[in-house]
């Protein structure tokens, strides 16, 4: 653990907590924020996306000095079906461990969070959105409902915002305390991954997990504010580089990895063009003569040049040896431990460097940071001969 004091986080840049979607992998998360609990980072706003949504409102719904205890409490429920560890020890025995677990909780489901619909949907006569699914969620409304104060979401003390997809119109929609009431079935439509889960009703409208479109809020945050500075920590569950596959389960896993790793690239480059258009603005406006610059024009021009600095600290979990296509549906109290334990490592990780702390300089608006980023080029580069090696790192 690292001795960085509260003063090197820059105080008057708003504190946000980005969390992507990943199921079981979610615990990462969970690990992450305790970890930049004790660094001193209270998140002014937590924005998540499925897994990442409960995460988020678990955060948001309860006080500070509750938050982890909470956290623990969700984690340790819903990896209660497999609770023992592997014998003997390796790659390849957790390797088929992995996969036996992960087929026990596709079979029996998962305490509090969902179980196998009884008789299954295509056995009924007659169905509705809410009921086309291999699973029903019904035990995590209950569990949220326990865990979480939507009062407290709802007073505005944390923001808070999850994402989710509308079934009919296919529309990325965001649920925002900030604009919304919150209640536990918007946490549930961040989450409704088809065709696993059932699409959740709000007013109306049925919605599925936000991932179906994109599985990182980043954008939605970088939409919404664009005045305050930001310092965000951005927990991802998938690594968008890794190996090439030498097998048809790293192939799935692959797969997986590529369609559910967050946009972070993108939404920094589309960040930097407007930051070089809003530049070249003031660069051309104070080259202006003195009558020109009152002009009705060229003062709406100036307003919109403004810009706000963005620092994004990437946190990514990076994928072991035994790890398959099923590691976001493997509940073990193994892997669960394993993930809480690396969200806690890359947090620290990260606190060692005070400079990446520091506001963008030069002239820069919005600068991103991987700390594992070299490690994750070298391990995606090396021949299957070595990838083992690697990518145990």
């Amino acid at each position: 653990m690292s001795d960085i004091s509260q003063s090197a986080i820059p105080a008057q840049a708003r504190r946000v907590l980005v969390l992507q979607g990943g199921g079981a992998l979610g615990a990462y998360q969970a690990g992450a924020y305790q970890a930049l609990c004790r660094h001193e980072f209270e998140p002014q706003w937590v924005a998540g996306i499925s897994i990442g949504a409960i995460n988020a409102a678990i955060i948001a719904g309860n006080p500070r000095e509750k938050r982890v205890e909470r956290l623990e409490e969700f984690w340790h429920l819903v990896s209660a079906p497999v609770p023992w560890e592997v014998e003997p020890p390796g790659d390849y025995a957790r390797s088929l461990f992995n996969e036996g677990s992960a087929a026990m909780i596709a079979a029996f489901g998962v305490p509090g969070f969902f179980m196998p619909r009884i008789p299954p949907t295509q056995f009924w006569p007659t169905s509705n959105p809410e009921g086309l699914s291999f699973y029903d969620t019904s035990p995590l409304r209950a569990t949220l409902e326990r865990l979480v104060d939507f009062d407290r979401i709802n007073s505005g003390a944390t923001r808070l915002s999850v994402g989710a997809v509308n079934v009919a119109t296919g529309n990325f929609v965001y649920f925002d305390n900030e604009f919304q009431t919150i209640v536990p079935e918007h946490i549930m439509a961040s989450g409704a991954l088809p065709p696993g889960f059932p699409a959740v009703e709000i007013d109306g409208d049925h919605y599925w997990d936000g991932g179906v479109a994109s599985n990182t809020p980043l954008d939605y945050v970088l939409d919404q504010e664009n005045k305050a500075d930001l310092l965000i920590f951005q927990a991802d569950l998938f690594s968008a580089r890794g190996p090439l596959p030498t097998t048809m389960q790293e192939a799935a896993e692959r797969e997986k990895d590529i369609r559910y790793s967050s946009r972070t690239r993108l939404n920094t480059d589309q960040n930097k063009k407007i930051h070089n258009a809003r530049k070249a603005v003031r660069d051309l406006i104070s080259k202006l003569p003195d009558s020109l610059k009152d002009d009705p024009s060229v003062k709406y021009l100036k307003e919109a040049a403004k810009e706000n600095t963005v620092t994004v600290v990437h946190l990514i979990y990076r994928q072991k040896n035994y790890h398959g296509a099923s590691k976001d549906y493997d509940f073990s109290r193994l892997n669960m431990l394993e993930h809480w334990s690396s969200g806690e490592q890359d947090v620290d990780k990260s606190m060692q460097h005070k400079d990446w702390l520091e506001q963008p300089q030069h002239g820069q608006t919005m600068v991103t940071y991987d700390l594992t980023a070299e490690e994750d080029r070298v391990a995606a580069q090396c021949p299957p001969s070595m990838k083992d090696s690697k990518r145990s790192t």
